[in-house]
């Protein structure tokens, strides 16, 4: 049985003392985690067909935990449900995909940390602070997704926070729907334990805290175009 696997088995054992419902809840989380993974990790190949029935044998749980993953997977943009032919892995993104995906983060992100820098209230700085100070406790974006898993997590809270203390609410939808497109990178080779992510981050936060907003635009437009600079390289190594 695959290493994920334990992992549902000893969510649902660990909760005997528990409800019904905190124990579905803990089942259908582990189940998502552990689907979730096979498809970042192409254990479940881009574009493969993902049977129900299959998972359900191979994760040791009935197919209604899966069906509940997958349908939460779908809205992250992992997986796509076609009519007669069930779910499919998404495609990964094309280079022409991640351009675009980052020219439109290039247009809406430095501008949301402009206007964090002007109006986040303590409380919005606190948590972009503490959300960066988070990050270093977790390894960096290197090896299987259930290494990165966290950092990644943290990262895309990072960015929405951000959006969300620009006090434009048009704005933070617009970026945390972008996000979620993110997760369709899902390649093999991931950046090394020198991915600089952490060093950029930290140069837009102390702009926006020292409200620079000026400052804080160009530090974030710096680190996605970096960021955008080693995807592409990614394509150029494969």
């Amino acid at each position: 049985m695959p290493a994920h696997d334990s992992s549902v088995s000893d969510a649902a054992a660990g909760v005997s003392g528990l409800s019904a419902a905190p124990v579905r809840q803990v089942l259908s989380d582990s189940v998502y985690e552990g689907i979730k993974a096979m498809v970042m990790d192409h254990e479940i190949a881009p574009g493969a067909r993902v049977g129900i029935e299959a998972l359900a044998r191979t994760l040791n749980v009935s197919p209604t935990p899966v069906r509940e993953a997958l349908a939460r997977l779908e809205a992250d943009g992992l997986v796509v449900k076609r009519s007669l032919s069930g779910y499919r892995a998404t495609e990964l993104l094309t280079r022409q995909g991640v351009e675009e995906l980052f020219e439109m983060r290039l247009l809406l992100e430095p501008r949301a940390a402009a206007l964090a820098a002007r109006h986040a209230d303590e409380s919005q700085l606190d948590a972009i602070e503490g959300i960066l100070e988070a990050m270093q406790a977790h390894p960096g974006p290197a090896g299987t997704y259930a290494a990165y898993r966290d950092f990644a997590a943290l990262d895309q809270r990072f960015h929405d926070a951000i959006a969300e203390a620009a006090h434009r609410p048009l704005l933070a939808d617009a970026v945390e729907r972008l996000h979620a497109h993110l997760h369709v990178f899902r390649l093999r080779s991931l950046q090394s334990e020198g991915d600089p992510t952490l060093a950029e981050h930290g140069r837009v936060v102390r702009a926006i805290l020292r409200r620079r907003a000026e400052r804080a635009a160009e530090a974030m437009a710096e680190h996605l175009t970096r960021s955008l600079e080693r995807q592409l390289g990614r394509f150029e190594r494969s």
